[in-house]
C-alpha cells in the first residue's frame, strides 16, 4: 500500500528571551520544564503513528529550538522514520549554540539550518528585544559552514522602528557576501499584546511609513536577484534548487502534521490544532487535540488561491483544474476582473499572479477571496 506523503512540523515552545514583537506560543525561563515536555512531546509522535505516512519533510521551529540540549532533538528524531525526509530543518538563533551542539544537529540528520538574525545593525536589534549581535550570528554561521552545513537560510526582517532604507540595503549586502543557500526577508507584524505594540502605542519606538516599507522590500528583491537569488515567495529567496521545500509544499495545500504545543495539522481536508496551555499538553493528551476545521471545496479552492498567490510564479491554472475539476478564472471571474482592471493581477496561458502592484498591495488581494461567500 502506497503510504501518504506528509511534511511534519515540530514545535519547541522555549526560548532565552521573548522578543518584543513575538506573539507566538513560547516561553522564557521555563527550563525545568524541558524535559518533561520532550517526554511529553516523544508520547504524541508514538499516538499519531507517523508510520502510516511518509514524511518528506521536518521542520523544528519554535520558540528557540536551539537553546534546548542538542540530546533531545537527537531524541525527538530517533523516534521518528526520517529515511524518506529530503529536507530537515531546524530554527537557531544565535548565541544559542556552539560547536559540538551544531555537530550533533549534523550527525542526527539535520541538513537545513534556517538562522534568525533579523538585521545586522546591533542597535537596531537591541530595540527590537533581539538578546545576540551581528557578531554572535557570524559566529554561529561560520561554524555551521566549518562543519558542514550546505543549506542556510537567514532570516532578516524590515519595517522595523527606527530602520531607514539604509540599513536594509547594508544587511543584505553583508549576507550577500556570506553566500547563504536562503534568505527571508519578513515585514514586521505588530500584534496585540507585545512589548513592540505597547512601545509604539506610547510614542516610544515609531514605525517607519508605508511607503519607505515598500522602498525597502524593492531593495531587497532587486539586490538578491542581482546576487543570483530566485525570488519564489513574497517573503522568501534561494539560490536555484535550495527552495524551501517543507514550506513549498505548505503553500501548494499538501499534507502535514504539527505536533508539539500549540502545533497545526492538516489531514484529510480537517485542520487540528494542538492545546496552547502548556500544562494541559504536560498533562492530558486526551483532551489535547482540537479539530477546528473541516474545509469543504468552496474552502479548499479559495485557500488553495490564497497560498498560490503568495508564491511568485502565481496559482498554475492546470494544477487547480486537476485538483478541484474547475477553472479558477471562469470560477472567480468577478473578483479576478476587479483585480485585473485594479492592476492587481495578471494572467496568462498557465498562471494567475500578482503584478508588482499587487504584490505592495496584498492584503487588498487576500481581501477578496476572504470575504468570498
Amino acid at each position: 500500500m502506497n503510504k501518504n506523503e506528509i511534511g511534519l512540523y515540530i514545535h519547541i515552545p522555549f526560548c532565552k528571551h521573548k522578543c518584543d514583537y513575538c506573539d507566538f506560543v513560547s516561553f522564557a525561563n521555563k527550563e525545568e520544564l524541558i524535559e518533561k515536555y520532550i517526554q511529553a512531546l516523544i508520547t504524541e509522535i508514538k499516538q499519531e503513528h507517523l508510520e502510516k505516512y511518509r514524511i518528506k519533510t521536518i521542520y523544528i521551529g519554535g520558540g528557540t529550538p536551539s537553546v534546548i540540549d542538542s540530546k533531545y532533538i537527537t531524541e525527538i528524531l530517533n523516534a521518528i522514520n526520517t529515511k524518506y525526509a529530503k529536507e530537515i530543518t531546524i530554527e537557531v538563533n544565535p548565541g544559542t549554540v556552539d560547536k559540538e551542539k551544531l555537530q550533533s544537529y549534523y550527525n542526527a540528520g539535520i541538513n537545513r539550518l534556517s538562522i534568525g538574525l533579523q538585521s545586522t545593525n546591533n542597535k537596531l536589534l537591541k530595540q527590537i528585544g533581539r538578546i545576540h549581535t551581528y557578531e554572535q550570528f557570524l559566529i554561529t554561521y561560520n561554524l555551521a559552514r566549518e562543519i558542514g552545513f550546505n543549506n542556510i537560510n537567514v532570516d532578516l526582517m524590515i519595517g522595523l522602528p527606527n530602520q531607514t532604507i539604509l540599513d536594509v540595503e547594508k544587511s543584505i549586502e553583508e549576507i550577500i557576501k556570506l553566500n547563504p543557500q536562503h534568505i527571508s526577508v519578513y515585514s514586521l507584524i505588530v500584534e496585540d499584546g507585545t512589548a513592540m505594540e505597547s512601545k509604539i502605542r506610547n510614542g516610544i519606538l515609531k514605525l517607519p511609513e508605508d511607503e519607505q516599507e515598500r522602498k525597502m522590500y524593492w531593495v531587497v528583491k532587486t539586490k538578491l536577484e542581482e546576487a543570483g537569488f530566485i525570488h519564489y515567495e513574497i517573503s522568501n529567496f534561494a539560490k536555484p534548487g535550495f527552495e524551501s521545500k517543507h514550506n513549498y509544499s505548505c503553500w501548494e495545500q499538501e499534507e502535514y502534521v504539527g505536533v508539539g504545543l500549540a502545533a497545526h495539522s492538516y489531514i484529510n481536508k480537517t485542520r487540528y490544532s494542538n492545546t496552547e496551555n502548556l500544562s494541559k499538553y504536560l498533562t492530558n493528551r486526551t483532551q489535547n487535540i482540537t479539530i477546528y476545521e473541516f474545509q469543504n471545496i468552496e474552502e479548499q479552492e479559495k485557500e488553495y488561491m490564497l497560498l498560490g498567490l503568495r508564491k511568485i510564479q502565481g496559482v498554475d491554472i492546470q494544477k487547480f483544474k486537476n485538483k478541484f475539476t474547475e477553472n479558477p478564472i471562469y470560477l472567480y471571474r468577478e473578483e479576478l476582473n476587479k483585480m485585473f482592471k485594479n492592476k492587481l493581477i495578471e494572467i496568462d496561458a498557465n498562471y494567475i499572479r500578482l503584478t508588482k502592484k499587487g504584490i505592495d498591495l496584498a492584503n487588498l488581494v487576500w481581501e477578496e477571496f476572504v470575504w468570498i461567500v
